[in-house]
Parts: structure tokens; C-alpha cells; sequence
């Protein structure tokens, strides 16, 4: 398993925080502020990003993921049922399948831009990225990832985005970037999430492309009691493109939980 990487910051009840594919842990800098002074933040770099070991299996399960992040989170001694567990994006996925096999490690589940499978369209996309990152290294996809983070308007309002997601995705392991393009392709949590017993609340952007909010209304379904909400205008990244919005539903969520 890689040894994953877990910043920890704040005071309170133990928060959880793993990014997207197409971000890393900083994704999560403009609310950190504000959740930091309700929760002791642990913000995971997955596999490949910042200094957490890459991926050496050039196939993994998405599952496997989730096992390298159950044991980090074991040997940091970040359990318990007063311990949430939030993640975005490919981040999303990975607590998906944490829930489904470590379940009893962690009480709420928060899964922003996730879901249970991909169409076989968007699967071809993922194939296309792998292909042209080990092909090519990252600086392959950069322009189409950047504007896979973000609607147009957003971009058109705050150009200097594009630059800074690029930096970002310039520093991750081309190795395990392309793995986990991999993983995503070609799981199915559909057969397993019906096992999943933490209180579970599923967050869309309602203009996110890459993973559509009808993908997380299939996911909440999927799973009991599982609530559904949508940050309208905002697409696949809300702690970047809508984070006051994002820290709303993420607090009334939680307040809830914990009260």
C-alpha cells in the first residue's frame, strides 16, 4: 500500500477532506478557514499528489485506494464514530468504497461530485486521458482538465484559475495519474453501496459535465436514508468554484449529525 499523506488542522469533531483527480489537497484552502474553527481538518493527498507515495500497481481497484486510506487513517489513529469523511471528485469515489468495506471506521459520509458509475462515455474519456498522460506526461491534459474543473463563466470571471490548476496538475505523478484514470473507468459501486450504513449525504454541482448531478441523485438513491442536495451554477469542484455555498451544506449536514 502507499503511505498517503494527512495535513491535519482546526479544533472539534474529526473532518476528513480528500480532493478530486483533478486537484489536490489545496483544493480545499478557501474553506478551510471556515471549517477549521468547527473541525479538526485532515486534508489526504492520494496517492501520486504532494508527498504521498504514488501508485506502483499500474491497475488498481478503486477499492485498493480505500484500503491504503483505512490503513492511513488507522495508523494516524483518525477513527471513530465521531469521525466524518468527506470527499470530492475522484476523492468522492474513494469514500464511497471506503464506506463500503471500512465502513465502521468513521460515522458521516459527504460525497461531493461522486457517484456510482460512469457512462460508458464518460469511461472512454478516462481511457483517453490515461492514454495521453502516459503517453505524454501530464502537461497532456492540462487545458481539457482545467476546463473539466470549472463552467465557463467561471473561468470567463476568474481567468487566473486556469494557470493555478495548471501548476497543480503539473506536480502530480503522470504514474498514478493515469492508475487512477484507470480505477475510475472501470468500477461499478452500483452492486455494493447498498451496504453502506453511515449517514450519508450526496452534494452535486448542477453544472458540473464530468460527474452530472443526475450521477450523485442515482448514488443517494442507491444508498439508505442517503440525503441529496445541488449547489446550483457550480461544477465540479465546489470548494474551489462555490465554496461558501459548499461549507453551507456541509455544516447544516453535519450540525445535524453531531447535535
Amino acid at each position: 500500500m502507499p503511505r498517503i499523506r494527512i495535513d491535519r488542522e482546526g479544533t472539534g469533531p474529526p473532518l476528513v477532506l480528500v480532493h478530486s483527480l483533478l486537484t489536490d489537497a489545496r483544493a480545499f484552502d478557501p474553506v478551510a478557514p471556515r471549517l477549521s474553527a468547527n473541525f479538526e481538518l485532515h486534508r489526504v493527498w492520494l496517492p501520486g499528489f504532494g508527498a504521498s507515495e504514488p501508485l506502483a500497481e499500474p491497475s488498481p481497484m478503486l477499492f485498493d485506494i480505500a484500503d491504503a486510506l483505512a490503513e492511513a487513517l488507522e495508523a494516524d489513529g483518525i477513527t471513530g464514530p465521531g469521525l466524518a469523511v468527506l470527499g470530492n471528485g475522484f476523492g468522492s469515489f474513494v469514500c464511497v468504497a471506503l464506506a463500503v468495506a471500512h465502513g465502521d471506521l468513521f460515522g458521516p459520509l459527504i460525497v461531493a461530485n461522486g457517484g456510482a458509475a460512469f457512462s460508458e462515455e464518460r469511461r472512454a474519456a478516462f481511457t483517453t486521458m490515461s492514454n495521453l498522460v502516459s503517453g505524454s506526461g501530464m502537461e497532456a491534459v492540462v487545458e481539457v482538465a482545467v476546463r473539466r474543473i470549472f463552467t465557463a463563466e467561471y473561468l470567463e470571471a476568474h481567468p487566473e484559475a486556469i494557470g493555478e490548476r495548471r501548476d497543480v496538475l503539473l506536480e502530480i505523478d503522470p504514474g498514478s495519474f493515469a492508475a487512477s484514470c484507470r480505477a475510475l473507468r472501470d468500477m461499478d459501486l452500483r452492486p455494493h453501496v447498498g451496504a453502506i450504513g453511515n449517514p450519508t449525504l450526496v452534494i452535486a454541482g448542477g453544472a458540473d459535465t464530468t460527474t452530472p448531478p443526475e450521477m450523485g441523485a442515482e448514488l443517494a438513491s442507491l444508498v439508505q436514508g442517503a440525503e441529496f442536495a445541488t449547489i446550483d451554477d457550480c461544477g465540479h469542484c465546489p470548494p474551489l468554484e462555490r465554496p461558501g455555498a459548499f461549507a453551507d451544506a456541509v455544516e447544516d449536514f453535519l450540525d445535524r449529525r453531531f447535535a
